[in-house]
């Protein structure tokens, strides 16, 4: 049986024992006591019921998959992971002994050391597989040249493929499933260490039929196989492996031909297994490929035989390897294993990587240093690097560690076949339009095999422009012509120029799933002149999340602007704002401010601040402040270009102000977790909510979703979870960077998400709660009145807006060489942008009176009146090339109309958190009049475990006052209790709390300053240093101030600190995780991976028992002693500023016996801190040296 992954706390009992676990990966909060009369206590939260705390003799958690019981018969508790709980299950059988002796492991086998086709042949090959020259030069060569898959951007604007006029692969059909809020993703990156892609070939016996038989199988390290593991395979003799081919023959039509052959590939295997066969190798290996015999799509034949064995029972008597040319990238892999496979050689794909390395081109880039040099046997290594590379990412995004758990999981959503193939091959998995039949299907696989034996085959393989726009190639909805149309009409401002643009729009080829229906009315038209105003309709346009940094500061400037001015929202993306934007111009002479100069075309009165502020996983440039200063506070979720992953700028775009606004380093790059390390459930996500509405209470919190089957639940939950607004996006949103199979292979259309959302909210009565947004691919009024009438009250547009400000779609904003500034940090490049907010103003307002002069066709006075009408779409009489199977019947499906109308939705209050605590303490006339005079007061509070994001409501209020460093006064507040989740959150300079008792989740998160110290009650029963009094993932996203803690705290401290300090007595795993600054101290033992994608900052950790060194991810940083006299004062300045504030008597023998303590120190020390003078020991002398070169250089 598979592991399985995602967040839970399993209590359990057989009468005799009772116990508890937790998930392998930490992603649920778990504490228990134990008392000195003998009681156990186990909860997800501290304070869940009253204590004496004198009484209380333990107080620990349990870290990732620890566990805890109780003997019931002897009261015996056990709660020390892999020792006396699991150690009588393991010892029960000699496990270990059974898998030594029976389990067969495949020696790494090398690399072919030449060509074993010619380039003729290869190219033969690659043409009746599907390859294209995109695929060879854009993906394979820069896997096998870089180890890694290739970055692109501007998203996914081609055809669905089943909707294309170009032929497609079978896996262009299949989109990656995700997760979102309801378990989180995993981060390959940095806690790779909790994953793996070793995979089991053979029999498997039954789980619950224990015995030495069930070890008799082949272990591979990872499911990609070269041609010689392969062979090895076959001549495994306990397998008994069998080759199936996979061809189907045409010579008696082409009709029918590809069901018979899959129907008598399943009987081959249904035999081949009931003889003893434990390996089936699928090839579509031929020495002589016939004109009349193409190959059975891979994926077809691994999905069909995976659900025909297990409609037979035979599952799990054998596993199915693919030996085939038609796999090369990323997503090619997941799709043969999500389906089934345990294993693949892409022997056509080496071969690629070979004859590529061999090439005469190849060779003299090499040999004049424009490619690094690679080995033959290096670009086959790296190609299968890079895949395995991707391979954990695509897991990850599912939260999925193992890829034994992903094997035939089936963890895709299918675009454009027919539910007779679907029930072939692919059975399970959604399908909401239908699409191809299996003729259909064999007609396409055909289309690529008559190519390669036509007689005028082209010398070179085609160009199907999938990735980049190009002449004759895939049509792309944001083109050369289309930018050009639409940079005439607004920058010459005329109806007729904007109505040349609609034209080009309407007469494109059918391009998304709106193509396919139009609006029908069931009145008679009526005068424009009695249709809402323009400006009324704008205010519900919103541009899409596009940080600063991945855009220019005048992208990102001028669209706020432009936004502001109409009434609608810009969005800030994540990344911050420069705090010179948050206040409106007055200094504007002749289109030009001082305050902005870099702008043209400017007016008093003008902001550029962005409504929308964007809370991300990176929580980069996110302080209390940034917070304050919201109309709407999004919580990024998932991006449609790329879901399940985090946000990625490249490092040569993180210039120095991009790098100050986000707290990080200059020319580093910055890659977000594709988690929110504080939303591992939707209660979670229901907590994050809490915290942004406690900080500002007028803004608006909207969750930012992408489009997928289930979505509907989803939004069901978030809106449960009290957010005002829930956006849904499309798969074609844009990006700045992305890899490639995620701009191409993950996510929805907008159209069924938006569909189901709107239709399950309404059914859980929840409908009213919430304003729908969308956005992916909006370009004109007709993709709004679309949106409208399948239930969105918002319309989101991203890359048109950027058209609209100059874009002129190079397709290079990865490579920061924008030509026009758009999207480039380079100055000189940003001189020649050549947008003004007008523009912008321009084309919205083009946009709304097309929205009205439709309006006014159907007959309707108001968008309200047309919001949720799927009534009034009908579909529209358009041939397709590939197939008429087409259901459009749920995007028609209406499951009526909310009570309210979408104005009032719009319109009605923020949700609240109701009565809080910093409501009592905000109404203190002392504390109100230090607030109001900059005075400095001290209070005492009782708080509760109910009490949540306690002082964020407070830090709110001053930051809106004073800014984040601009507080003079000093409120001194304590709190007696057991505090709930994300205590001291958002604190700001001027705020000292002190808890006395204990914690939750999240203490400190997004804090810019000021000082949290928690410290347990004063008699207890048990040490304070080996007591956990704080949970998971705290200084999250901090921005500044310290946080003393007396006692231990649980996984992922101090994740994505920014600049906070602190200093506690033991954490649990991924301490330090993605540090970019401040300080940690560490006076006690951690759990695993610590410091890992730690860019920034220092650590400090005490090593008494020399454990320390195992546990340190030193992928980037390195582990020297606190040997320079500036990281000496500063730890020891911590130190006695903790000792000073908690009492900790841990700290003060260390300070007592200073000489003693230091040497056990470990300091850790990331490259870009290695010449701070805390980490270098020799930084006089460095200083000298550079002073003296600077001198030598004058």
């Amino acid at each position: 049986m598979e592991a399985w992954d995602g967040p839970a706390l399993l209590l359990f009992s057989d009468g005799r024992t009772v116990g508890a676990t937790l998930d392998r990966n930490g992603l649920r909060p778990a504490r228990y006591w134990r008392t000195s009369d003998d009681f156990v206590y186990v909860a997800s939260e501290v304070g869940v019921i009253p204590m004496d705390e004198s009484k209380v003799v333990m107080k620990g958690r349990l870290g990732p998959g620890m566990m805890i019981t109780v003997d019931l018969q002897t009261g015996h508790v056990s709660v020390l992971e892999n020792t006396e709980v699991k150690k009588s299950v393991a010892s029960a059988n000699p496990y270990g002994a059974w898998l030594q002796e029976r389990t067969r492991s495949i020696k790494p086998v090398n690399f072919l050391p030449s060509t074993v086709m010619d380039n003729e042949t290869v190219m033969r090959h690659q043409q009746a597989f599907g390859y294209s020259s995109e695929d060879v030069q854009l993906v394979i060569e820069s896997m096998a040249s870089q180890g890694k898959e290739p970055t692109f951007c501007m998203g996914d604007d081609i055809p669905l493929a089943v909707l294309s006029q170009k032929p497609h692969l079978l896996y262009d059909y299949f989109k990656q499933r995700f997760a979102q809020v309801t378990n989180p993703a995993i981060d390959p990156l940095r806690e790779g260490l909790v994953m793996s892609l070793e995979v089991n070939i053979g029999k498997r016996g039954n789980i619950l039929e224990v015995g030495p038989e069930n070890a008799d199988q082949v272990a591979l390290s990872s499911p990609v196989l070269n041609e010689g593991e392969l062979e090895t395979l076959l001549k495994d003799p306990k397998l008994k492996p069998r080759v199936l081919s996979t061809y189907f023959d045409i010579r008696k039509g082409l009709d029918g031909s590809l069901d018979s052959a899959i129907k008598a590939l399943c009987e081959e295997a249904d035999a081949a297994v009931r003889s003893g066969c434990q390996l089936l190798v699928l090839s579509d290996r031929s020495e002589a490929p016939e004109p009349t015999r193409p190959a059975i799509p891979i994926l077809l034949a691994v999905g069909a035989i995976h659900q025909h064995l297990i409609q037979n029972g035979l599952r799990m008597s054998a596993s199915i390897v693919a030996d085939t040319a038609q796999c090369f990238s990323t997503h090619h892999f997941s799709c043969l294993i999500g389906y089934g496979a345990s294993a693949v050689c892409p022997y056509l794909a080496l071969e690629t990587c070979r004859q590529w390395r061999l090439s005469n081109k190849t060779v003299n880039l090499m040999r004049n240093g424009k490619m690094p040099t690679v080995t033959i046997e290096q670009a086959q290594r790296n190609f299968i690097k890079a895949v395995k590379s991707g391979l954990l990412k695509i897991l990850s995004k599912m939260g999925i560690s193992l890829l034994s758990s992903y094997c035939g999981a089936q963890i895709f959503e299918i675009y454009g076949l027919g539910q007779e193939v679907v029930d072939l091959a692919f059975c399970g998995s959604v399908s909401k339009i239908g699409g191809l039949t299996l003729d259909e299907l064999g007609r396409e696989t055909l289309s690529f095999w008559v190519k390669a034996f036509s007689e005028d085959t082209a010398k070179r393989l085609e160009n199907f422009g999938f990735i980049q726009s190009r002449p004759g190639g895939e049509y792309h909805a944001n083109n050369p012509e289309m930018s050009k149309l639409l940079h005439k009409a607004i920058r010459e401002k005329r109806d007729n120029a904007y109505t040349v643009y609609q034209q080009h729009l309407a007469s494109r080829p059918v391009n998304v799933l709106r193509d396919l229906l139009e609006l029908k009315s069931d009145r008679a038209p009526i005068p424009i002149g009695k249709v809402e105003p323009a400006t009324s309709i704008v205010e519900r346009f919103c541009t899409g999340g596009m940080s600063l940094g991945a855009i220019s500061r005048e992208t990102h400037e001028a669209i706020a602007i432009a936004m502001n001015r109409i009434g609608g929202k810009s969005n800030s993306g994540e990344g911050g704002e420069d705090p010179i934007r948050w206040n409106p111009l007055t200094d504007v002479v002749d289109g030009y401010s001082p305050t902005l100069p870099h702008l043209k075309g400017l007016q008093n009165g003008d902001t550029a601040t962005s409504a929308i502020k964007q809370v991300a996983s990176g929580r980069f440039g996110v302080t209390p402040t940034f917070l304050v200063n919201a109309q709407q506070i999004e919580i990024k979720i998932a991006q449609g270009a790329k879901p399940g992953e985090g946000g990625q700028l490249p490092g040569k775009k993180v210039s120095a102000y991009i790098a100050r606004l986000r707290n990080s380093k200059p020319g580093v790059p910055l890659i977000s977790p594709p988690p929110h390390h504080d939303i591992y459930s939707i209660e979670d996500l229901a907590q994050l909510i809490y915290d942004l509405h406690q900080i500002n209470p007028k803004a608006k919190v909207s969750v930012k979703l992408v489009a997928e089957a289930g979505i509907g639940t989803v939004a069901s939950g978030v809106s449960k979870g009290n957010a005002d607004i829930i956006q849904i996006s499309g798969h074609d949103g844009g990006t700045g960077a992305s890899p490639i199979s995620s701009i191409k292979h993950a996510g929805g259309p907008w159209e069924l998400g938006l569909t189901e959302t709107n239709q399950t909210l309404i059914q859980n009565g929840l409908r009213e709660r919430v304003v729908l947004r969308v956005d992916g691919g909006f370009r004109s009024g007709q993709d709004v009145l679309m949106a409208a009438a399948m239930g969105a009250d918002e319309y989101g547009f991203g890359s048109v807006a950027m058209i609209a400000t100059g874009c002129v779609m190079a397709r290079i904003c990865h490579t920061n060489n924008c030509p026009v500034g758009v999207a480039s940090q380079r100055e000189e490049l940003r001189a020649r942008f050549p947008g003004v907010p007008g523009d912008l103003v321009n084309y919205f307002l083009f946009v709304a009176e097309e929205v009205r002069a439709a309006l006014a066709q159907l007959g309707y006075e108001k968008l309200d009146d047309i919001i949720g009408r799927t009534d009034l779409l009908k579909p529209k009489h358009v041939s397709l090339v590939k197939t008429q199977h087409i259901d459009l019947g749920y995007l028609l499906s209406n499951a009526g109309l909310p009570e309210w109308s979408s104005s009032k939705i719009r319109s009605q209050d923020v949700h609240t958190n109701g009565h809080v605590l910093d409501e009592t303490i905000l109404a203190d006339p002392e504390i109100a009049d230090a607030i109001e005079n900059e005075k400095e007061v001290s209070k005492t509070f009782q708080i509760f475990n109910v009490d949540r994001a306690v002082c964020g409501r407070v830090a709110g209020v001053i930051a809106k006052k004073y800014g984040d460093t601009g507080f003079a006064g000093q409120l001194n507040i304590t709190f007696n209790g057991s505090a709930g989740q994300s205590f001291g959150c958002f604190l700001t300079p001027g705020m000292k709390v002190r808890l006395v008792g204990e914690a939750n989740d999240y203490v400190g998160k997004g804090m810019a300053g000021g000082e949290l110290v928690v410290v347990p009650v004063d008699k207890t029963g048990f040490v304070p240093e080996d007591a956990t009094i704080v949970g998971n993932t705290c200084l999250y996203g901090a921005t500044g101030g310290q946080v003393f803690v007396r006692g231990k705290a649980g996984e992922r401290f101090a994740v994505r600190n920014s600049l906070g300090q602190a200093v506690v007595e033991g954490t649990g795993d991924h301490c330090c995780e993605y540090m970019t600054g401040g300080c940690v101290v560490v006076l006690g033992k951690v759990g695993r991976n610590v410091a890992a994608g730690m860019t920034g900052g220092l650590a400090y950790i005490l090593d008494e028992d020399d454990t320390l060194v195992p546990k340190v991810n030193k992928e980037i940083v390195k582990m020297q002693r606190v040997n320079a006299p500036a990281g000496q004062m500063q730890l020891k300045g911590l130190i006695e500023a903790y000792v000073e504030k908690t009492g900790s008597e841990k700290g003060a023998t260390i300070l007592r016996e200073w000489e003693a303590y230091l040497p056990l120190f470990w300091q850790l020390v990331p490259p870009s801190e290695e010449d701070s003078p805390e980490a270098c020991a020799e930084f006089e002398r460095v200083l000298a040296r550079q002073a003296t070169t600077q001198l030598s250089a004058k």
